[in-house]
């Protein structure tokens, strides 16, 4: 178990006992920079977004009773996985 964990060690970004932190850097500025295009980008939309009916799809599920209401959005959920999972695919490619 020792020498398992020692090799996962040896094998990560660690060196001399030390975090890689020029490549920790690089891997922070990309990511930074990428939450702000993707924040820039639905700022510039958002007046075309909330046209959507997003959250008011067939499929969605709605009970109303008095004093008591449930919504389970399961229409808007499964559009929304499906392009989450379309976008990060084209960017693992």
């Amino acid at each position: 178990m020792i020498v398992k964990l020692t090799q996962a060690l040896n094998s990560s970004k660690i060196i001399f006992g030390k975090l890689d932190y020029k490549h920790l850097h690089l891997s922070m500025n990309k990511t930074i920079i990428t939450i702000g295009i993707i924040l820039v980008i639905i700022g510039v939309m958002w007046p075309f977004l909330i046209k959507i009916p997003i959250g008011k799809l067939p499929g969605d599920i709605v009970f109303k009773k008095d004093g008591f209401s449930f919504y389970f959005p399961i229409t808007t959920m499964i559009i929304i996985s499906i392009v989450l999972s379309v976008i990060v695919w084209f960017f693992r490619k």
